[in-house]
């Protein structure tokens, strides 16, 4: 086996497939594995950065989680894996508390922050809560509906229509 793998430039990954990766690093910890893989995703991503938000969100990408937000990470990647909702206690930017259920559909980093973004059945509506406002999370058991994950991302540009 070749010690070096190497890779073609012009590798593209989508924002669904960067998010999945990331959330898979995120939650490893701080061992010498995790070390190495956040260091391949950082590689992988080492474009030329012009752009403080762009710049802000790849240092946040390949940061380790701290061990409260990497156990909640754990439990929403499984019930994205298993297409299984979740119940979420958060608290939003005025503090105010709801529990919520939420047919996760992804998760992704936007500058400082980590996200997940799925299905709220109580707003019914594509929601993105903000993994540090999470205060709780538990799967329900209970099966959510799959969604393809490039349909709820926010923060992308959209094409306009000519």
């Amino acid at each position: 086996m070749a010690n070096v793998a190497t890779h073609p430039n012009d590798i593209a990954l989508s924002a669904a497939e960067i998010a999945a990766l990331a959330l898979s690093l995120a939650h490893l910890g701080a061992g010498p594995q995790a070390a190495t893989a956040r260091r391949a995703l950082h590689t992988l991503l080492d474009i030329e950065v012009h752009d403080d938000v762009v710049a802000a969100t790849l240092a946040t990408l390949t940061a380790p989680l701290d061990a409260a937000t990497a156990d909640r990470a754990r439990v929403v990647a499984a019930a994205i894996t298993e297409h299984r909702v979740v119940r979420l206690c958060y608290g939003d930017a005025a503090a105010n508390v709801t529990i919520r259920e939420v047919e996760p559909v992804t998760c992704l980093v936007h500058r400082d922050h980590w996200y997940l973004v799925g299905w709220c059945r109580m707003r019914r509506a594509v929601r993105a809560f903000r993994f540090d406002r999470i205060l709780a999370v538990e799967s329900t058991g209970l099966p959510a509906r799959p969604r393809r994950a490039e349909r709820y991302l926010p923060f992308q540009r959209r094409a306009v229509a000519a």
